[in-house]
Order: structure tokens, then C-alpha cells, then sequence
């Protein structure tokens, strides 16, 4: 019997470490709640867990928004739907080292409606700014056209709240991509997990 119980006490904590990760975005038109997969995406998630446990995104802001508007991407020939965000601007030149890519053909994760991806310039650079899609981007994937070197960008999580609040700041005042004035992270905190 104390056996039996041992076993599953052990069970029970096995699944709650296994559980994974949430976080709440709170900004300044709302909230976002998102589940992070640690399991498919491990670097990508601790990565971004550093910057939210140092309070890095605590006073942080979404700075960018891409829409299908003509004038918004006028020299991109593969047009995507998204919002970025980053650090306080007061750490903007203090990010830690980027990570290694970790792509799509590898952790089987899509750039689908409300997925957190890492943004970066080459593969390898991405840092601490994130976005955050609208709709589904498949071009945003291993071997999409999004980027010149196809292999797309590390997806690590999914919105399972605020999909709306996604939409509000997508659709705030902007000049070009850059959202003026942007709209200010007040902080990003772990949910407690269940």
C-alpha cells in the first residue's frame, strides 16, 4: 500500500513539472495569456522566461505592427500579419547572447493564429524581441519565403487569451510598421501552474 501511494504522489509530481509553461502579457489595451512549449521549443522558452524573471519586459513595449494594408509592407513580396514586442527600452542594448535557432522542421511547431515567435534578422540572432501572429503564417515557417535563408523563425508558444486585444494593437496608430506611440508592456509574469 505505502508503495502504491509513493507511486503515485511521484505520478502526480511528475505532471506537475511537466506542465507546461503560461504567461500574462499585461499592456496597456489588455491582457494576453499565453502557454509557452517547453517541450518542443526548450532554448527558445528558457531564453524568453530569462527576460520575463529579470522583469526585462516590465515597461517594454509593442513597437511594431505588420498589416495587409499596401503601404505597410510596400517591398515585401510575401506579405504577413504580425505584432512585435521587446524589452524596456532601458535594456535594449543589454541583451543577453541570441540563441541557435530552433525551427519549425525540427520542433513541428506552425506560425498559426496567436503563436509567440522569436523575431531575429539572420538565423541564430534572435535575442529578446518577440511576435506574436495574426492568422496563419505559413511563409513564417521552415522553408517559407519570408526570409531569403527558408528557415523561418523559432515558434514557442500560443495566446490562449486576448486574442482580441491582439487585434487592438495591430490596428493602433502607426507610421509604416512602427506604432506610434507604441503600446507599453506594463509587465510579463509565469502564471501559476495548475
Amino acid at each position: 500500500m505505502k508503495t502504491s501511494s509513493f507511486g503515485l504522489v511521484l505520478f502526480a509530481l511528475g505532471t506537475i513539472a511537466s506542465a507546461a509553461p503560461s504567461v500574462r502579457l499585461t499592456t496597456t489595451l489588455g491582457v494576453i495569456e499565453a502557454e509557452l512549449y517547453a517541450d518542443k521549443a526548450p532554448a527558445t522558452v528558457a531564453n524568453f522566461l530569462k527576460y520575463v524573471d529579470a522583469g526585462r519586459y516590465t515597461g517594454g513595449q509593442f513597437h511594431r505592427t505588420v498589416t495587409l494594408h499596401p503601404d505597410n509592407q510596400p517591398n515585401s513580396i510575401v506579405k504577413i500579419e504580425v505584432i512585435q514586442g521587446g524589452v524596456n527600452p532601458e535594456f535594449a542594448e543589454k541583451d543577453w547572447p541570441a540563441l541557435a535557432l530552433e525551427r519549425t522542421n525540427a520542433t513541428g511547431l506552425k506560425h498559426l493564429d496567436g503563436t509567440l515567435s522569436m523575431a531575429r534578422a539572420g538565423p541564430d540572432t534572435a535575442t529578446s524581441d518577440f511576435f506574436i501572429c495574426i492568422g496563419v503564417q505559413p511563409d513564417l515557417d521552415f522553408g517559407g519565403k519570408r526570409n531569403p535563408d527558408g528557415q523561418g523563425f523559432a515558434a514557442f508558444g500560443r495566446v490562449t487569451k486576448g486574442l482580441e486585444i491582439i487585434r487592438k494593437i495591430q490596428a493602433a496608430p502607426a507610421d509604416g510598421q512602427k506604432l506610434t506611440p507604441p503600446v507599453r508592456i506594463v509587465k510579463i509574469e509565469r502564471l501559476p501552474q495548475t
